[in-house]
């Protein structure tokens, strides 16, 4: 079957989520996934400024767009946490008594990122969306409730890359694949 004109994205399958080094670059080696990956919503949006005189607008011009981002996933991870706040994680002990803890100085500024989405396609494939050096500059929480699963969620916004300018990529697929972490 061909790859259809428009995707029908339906529910969500995988949440990736890739640090930057200080040069922009991907560190792939540390990209991890949000487990049980339950919202990844985003918006572009640009404030303007206008030129106003005369008792009317003579003109209007952007700042350039960013996009606004929400996630959420069911559970914690601490890899997930850590690319999404920085801190450091640490390992002590052995089986059956190991312990990983994160911690977070408030020296530790919070990281760039890149946020990566995939649905399946329900006229087939499958549709990813990507969104460039994104920095969660809104709330991190973490929610325990009496009788409720832990929820983590977190807001930002997507700058796009320096080198290529690039904000967001929707990408249609014919054939789903699969979210990697590579």
């Amino acid at each position: 079957m061909a790859l259809a004109g428009y995707a029908l994205p339906f529910g969500l399958r995988q949440v990736k989520i890739v640090p930057l080094d200080a040069a922009g670059e991907e560190v792939t080696a540390d990209a991890v996934f949000l487990p049980a990956s339950r919202t990844f919503s985003f918006g572009e949006t640009e404030e303007f400024e206008e030129l106003q005189g005369d008792d009317r607008t003579i003109a209007s011009h952007g700042s350039g767009p960013t996009v606004d981002w929400e996630l959420e996933g069911g559970g914690i991870s601490l890899d997930v946490w850590k690319a999404l706040a920085g801190g450091t994680i640490a390992s002590s002990g052995t089986t059956p008594a190991e312990v990983r803890t994160l911690t977070k100085k408030t020296s530790d500024s919070r990281p760039y990122f890149n946020v990566y989405g995939r649905a399946i396609s329900d006229n087939g494939g499958d549709f990813h969306m990507v969104v460039y050096r994104c920095k969660a500059d809104g709330d991190l929480e973490a929610n325990l409730e009496n009788g409720s699963f832990q929820l983590t969620s977190a807001s930002g916004k997507g700058y796009g890359n320096l080198d290529d300018e690039k904000l967001y990529d929707f990408i249609h697929n014919e054939t789903a694949v699969p979210l990697t972490i590579s």
